[in-house]
């Protein structure tokens, strides 16, 4: 029979991948709300939104959503080829998982700079560029994700997580099984209002969010990893 202690690293990695999903919700706040009008991890809603601004003779919002499918692309294969062949366990994250997740928050903390030095409202070119490199920061997290397997769950996109939740219903045995969805929904939610009021209060310091959150769900997805002795003396990873 499994003791508690034996469930606990996969106890951190289901918080870890909660304040993943507070990550990407910021990202989106601020992508859609500060930037141009698109999100950074959500490529369905682009592909609507570049075709609605291809429709109405758009060209900023055309660029805009393909500089986000464009960088999302890139950063999912990136964050695929760095994974590749290291599918985690129950109550661990590969290596190779946590150097994709360490190179996301690399990322968003480069862009954390470049928001910070624009006060807060960047224009132009650097708007450009943070858009980019958003979706790129997204792309890896959900390669970083996939590649964890059974030990993660969706981070950048919930709509398939939330449907299921809903069409089994609350009380259904998959729902049981994984008592974080709403946790993980919530999560959703409670990022994207930190992210915009920090916006709205604190322009320059916003952009800091997601990469803060970032590197909490890294350190504590780590923690899991680390070697502990069993009852019986013998140590497990």
């Amino acid at each position: 029979m499994e003791s508690h202690g034996d469930d606990a690293p996969a106890h951190r990695l289901r918080i870890a991948v909660a304040v993943l999903v507070a990550a990407s919700g910021a990202v989106e706040a601020l992508s859609f709300t500060a930037l141009d009008h698109v999100f950074a991890g959500v490529m369905t809603s682009n592909l609507a939104m570049l075709g609605m601004a291809a429709g109405q003779a758009r060209s900023a919002q055309v660029t805009a959503a393909l500089l986000a499918l464009g960088g999302f692309a890139v950063g999912t294969a990136a964050g695929a080829r760095v994974t590749r062949g290291s599918e985690g366990t129950r109550q661990r994250w590969s290596a190779p998982v946590l150097y994709c997740l360490t190179g996301e928050m690399l990322l968003l903390a480069v862009g954390a700079a470049v928001w910070g030095a624009s006060g807060g409202t960047p224009g132009g070119t650097a708007r450009d560029v943070l858009q980019c490199g958003a979706a790129a920061a997204m792309g890896a997290q959900c390669a970083a994700m996939v590649a964890a397997g059974r030990a993660a769950a969706p981070t950048t996109y919930l709509t398939g997580t939330l449907a299921t939740y809903i069409v089994r219903g609350p009380g259904s045995a998959s729902a049981r099984s994984d008592p974080w969805v709403p946790v993980r929904l919530a999560a959703l939610v409670v990022g994207a209002a930190a992210a915009v009021a920090l916006h709205r209060t604190a322009p320059p310091w916003a952009g800091a969010l997601p990469t803060v959150l970032v590197a909490m769900a890294v350190l504590t997805a780590a923690g899991s990893r680390r070697p502990r002795q069993a009852v019986d003396g013998r140590y497990e990873g």
